[in-house]
C-alpha cells in the first residue's frame, strides 16, 4: 500500500470528517481564479493546493520533471509524463500536508499563497478528451432495460454475458460539473403515431456513472491484458450520460444511441487515483457462464464506492432518488479496456471509459430515471408537491460519490448539471 494511504496520517490542513478530499485522497484537478490564469491543482479539504506556486516555492524539487507542465489548462501533459512521476508528487504533497512536516506548515506567507478555498476558484474539465466510449456493464441495469422493453423472460441479449457491451460517444460534448445541459430536440415516434414528429425530448433523464481516464497511450494494433490494464488507468471521476429517452426509442434500431447521447455529458472536476481508491477494492460478481481467456482477471477488481443520485427542483426543493454503489458493476474497468483494444484499437492520453449506468439490486439503487419510474408509470413525489417522470427543465441533477474505510473517506466531490431549454 502506498505510504499516501496509510489511515492514520493526518494534515494540518483542517479536513472536516464528511469532506470527499483528506490526505489520503489528494485527487487532481485543474482550476482558475479571479487573479491567475488555469493550473493544476489538488484538493485537501475546502482548500486546492496550487502546484503551479507549489512548484515555484521549490517544494516540488524532489520530483525530477518539468514543472512547467502545472501551468497548463488540462491535466493531459502531466498524466504523460508517467505514474513513476505522477505518484512521486502525490507522495511529495502528502509528506507536505503531514501534520509532523513543517516544511510548508511553519511558513505562513507561503501558505497564503499556495493554498486557495475551493470556493474561490473555479473548476475546470480536467482532461482534453481524445476519445470517449460508454459501456454497458451492470447486468441490473441491462435486465432492466431488456424487461422494460423487451421479454422479461429474456432480458438480456444473446452476447451480454460474454463481453463488455460498449459504443463509441461524443467527446466535444463532455463538460464539467456546472455547466448547464440543454434540452435536446429530435425525432421521435410514440407507439400509436404512423410517422415521426420533430421536437423538443419529453424524456431527458440522467445515468449515474464512474468514468475512468487513461493515462498511458498505446500504438494502432497494440492490446493491453486485463493484468496491465491498471498501469494504464491514471484515475476515476464521477459521470453522467445524459440520456433522451424518448429520441433513444425511436432512433437506437439498428445501430444504436446518436441524438439521444451526444448532447451532453457531465463529469466531475477532481480525478480520483487509481492508486488513492486502492483501499476499496473488493470482489466483483461471479462470471457465468465463464469468460474467454483474454477477459479473465486475477485478484480483486471491483471498487466499493458508495453513489447518490439527488434532483433539486427550480424552487430549490431537492429529493434523493438513488443510492447505488460501484461494486455492483457486472464488468470491471480491467475487462472493458482488455476489450476496448483486444482488436488492436489504439488508446491515448486523457480517454474516457464511462461505466454505464450504475444499477442495484434493489429499486431505490436504479441509476437512471428510466428505471426508476419505470418508463414513467411511477412517478417520483417531489417535496415541492410536483412529480416527476423525468427531467424538467430548471431541474439540477446532482451526482455524489465516495469510499469509506478505516475511517478514511475519499470522494469525488459533486458532478451537477442543470437541464435547460
Amino acid at each position: 500500500m502506498s505510504k499516501a494511504n496509510d489511515p492514520s496520517l493526518r494534515s494540518w490542513v483542517t479536513v472536516k470528517p464528511e469532506s470527499d478530499f483528506p490526505i489520503q485522497n489528494l485527487p487532481f484537478g485543474v482550476f482558475k481564479t479571479a487573479t491567475g490564469n488555469a493550473r493544476i491543482g489538488v484538493a485537501i479539504g475546502e482548500y486546492i493546493l496550487d502546484l503551479q506556486a507549489l512548484a515555484k516555492s521549490g517544494l516540488l524539487d524532489t520530483v525530477a520533471f518539468d514543472k512547467n507542465l502545472l501551468s497548463k489548462d488540462t491535466l493531459n501533459q502531466f498524466i504523460t509524463l508517467g505514474k513513476h512521476v505522477t505518484n512521486a508528487v502525490r507522495e511529495r504533497i502528502s509528506e507536505l500536508l503531514n501534520e509532523n512536516n513543517q516544511e510548508l506548515q511553519g511558513k505562513a506567507e507561503l501558505k497564503s499563497r499556495v493554498l486557495v478555498k475551493q470556493s474561490e476558484a473555479q473548476m475546470l474539465k480536467p482532461v482534453y478528451v481524445p476519445n470517449y466510449t460508454d459501456f454497458y456493464s451492470s447486468r441490473e441495469h441491462a435486465t432492466n432495460v431488456g424487461a422494460m422493453f423487451r421479454d422479461p423472460k429474456n432480458a438480456l441479449l444473446p452476447n451480454w454475458l460474454h463481453l463488455p457491451v460498449g459504443y463509441h460517444g461524443r467527446a466535444s460534448s463532455i463538460v464539467v460539473s456546472g455547466t448547464p445541459i440543454h434540452r435536446p430536440k429530435g425525432q421521435t415516434k410514440a407507439d400509436t403515431d404512423e410517422m415521426p414528429s420533430f421536437g423538443p425530448s419529453k424524456s431527458v433523464d440522467f445515468e449515474l456513472e464512474i468514468a475512468f481516464i487513461t493515462g498511458k497511450p498505446t500504438q494502432l494494433g497494440e492490446s493491453i491484458s486485463t493484468e496491465e490494464v491498471e498501469s494504464h488507468i491514471f484515475g476515476l471521476v464521477l459521470f453522467n450520460d445524459w440520456s433522451a429517452r424518448d429520441i433513444q426509442k425511436w432512433e437506437y434500431v439498428p445501430l444504436g444511441p446518436f441524438l439521444a447521447k451526444n448532447f451532453g455529458s457531465s463529469v466531475s472536476p477532481w480525478v480520483v487515483t487509481l492508486e488513492a481508491l486502492e483501499p476499496f477494492k473488493v470482489e466483483g460478481p461471479i462470471q457465468e457462464p465463464a469468460v474467454l481467456p483474454y477477459l479473465k482477471y486475477g485478484g480483486k477488481k471491483n471498487y466499493e464506492i458508495n453513489l447518490e443520485v439527488e434532483i433539486k427542483t427550480a424552487s430549490g426543493k431537492s429529493k434523493i432518488v438513488s443510492h447505488s454503489n460501484f461494486k455492483y458493476m457486472y464488468w470491471n474497468m480491467c475487462q472493458q479496456l482488455a476489450h476496448q483494444t483486444v482488436n488492436g484499437c489504439n488508446i491515448a492520453v486523457g480517454d474516457m471509459y464511462a461505466s454505464g449506468t450504475i444499477s442495484g439490486p434493489e429499486p431505490d439503487s436504479y441509476g437512471s430515471m428510466l428505471e426508476i419510474t419505470w418508463g414513467g408509470k411511477n412517478p417520483v413525489q417531489m417535496p415541492d408537491g410536483t412529480e416527476r417522470k423525468f427531467i424538467n427543465d430548471g431541474d439540477t441533477v446532482v451526482l455524489k460519490g465516495y469510499a469509506k474505510k478505516d475511517g478514511v473517506r475519499v470522494g469525488f466531490g459533486e458532478c451537477s448539471g442543470m437541464i435547460i431549454e
